[in-house]
């Protein structure tokens, strides 16, 4: 067994950038076939282009994922373009941090519409198709705050310990078809939504790890890989910590 992920399609979610992007980039260097999926179809194009011009295969595809509409119709032309699904990246995600007491609904809404609801409705929309292939993996992109919360994230927190409470029942409800789930659990990573952070915050989070420095996109997209390839097919149901030594 290797890392081939040849004559597999895999779906990612918030693949226009950042750890998204790099987790499209990496499947596609594997062999797969991917649905680049992000809320505006000229972002996604950028990285269907990218894993093109490598060499690999890409469609790109706008969809907002808090949109049961959408999503549905996201479905329907992934599989009518491909045939069939065998992974499933749930990467999409966006923060709307403030301290709870004045935490808009608004926003409470809007994180954990999209970073919660929107996964379980694409494994809804896509578990026919998982439960056919016979070596379907959902993957989902959770965080260290929804392990260990964070003050000013509590919405983020909230969809991220979800997202995970979520992965372990999924792993119970489709394992007996052989479909696996899991989840990774990604520390500080070097992105543009990092970049957001003032240089403290930054600093402060480096002395954190135990390796001393900011993790990559690739740091992350590596272990997606790993858990979409045949190499991780007896792994179900965990959370994988990518956060060089931050928690612990």
């Amino acid at each position: 067994m290797n890392l081939s992920l040849n004559d597999r399609v895999a779906v990612v979610t918030g693949a226009s950038r950042g750890i998204g992007r790099a987790i499209a980039i990496a499947l596609a260097g594997s062999g797969a076939t991917v649905a680049v999926v992000a809320s505006k179809i000229g972002n996604a194009e950028a990285t269907a282009a990218a894993i093109t011009e490598a060499g690999g295969k890409a469609i790109a595809f706008g969809c907002d994922v808090s949109s049961p509409s959408e999503i549905t119709a996201l479905a329907d032309a992934i599989v009518a373009a491909f045939g069939r699904v065998d992974v499933l990246v749930n990467n999409a995600g966006v923060t709307r941090d403030g301290l709870l007491m004045r935490m808009s609904e608004s926003d409470w809404d809007t994180v954990v519409d999209t970073n919660l609801k929107g996964a379980f409705l694409l494994v809804k929309a896509f578990s026919r198709q998982l439960l056919r292939s016979p070596c379907g993996r959902v993957i989902n992109i959770a965080s260290v705050i929804g392990q260990n919360g964070n003050a000013g994230q509590a919405n983020y927190a909230a969809s991220k310990g979800g997202l995970i409470a979520f992965t372990k029942s999924v792993s119970k409800e489709i394992g007996s078809r052989g479909v696996t789930a899991n989840a990774v659990a990604p520390g500080f990573i070097a992105t543009d939504m990092t970049d957001l952070l003032t240089p403290e915050q930054r600093d402060a989070m480096v002395k954190g790890t135990s390796l001393g420095r900011a993790g990559t996109p690739n740091d992350v997209a590596n272990v997606v890989l790993w858990l979409a390839s045949d190499l991780a097919s007896y792994v179900t149901g965990q959370v994988i910590t990518v956060d060089g030594g931050l928690r612990i």
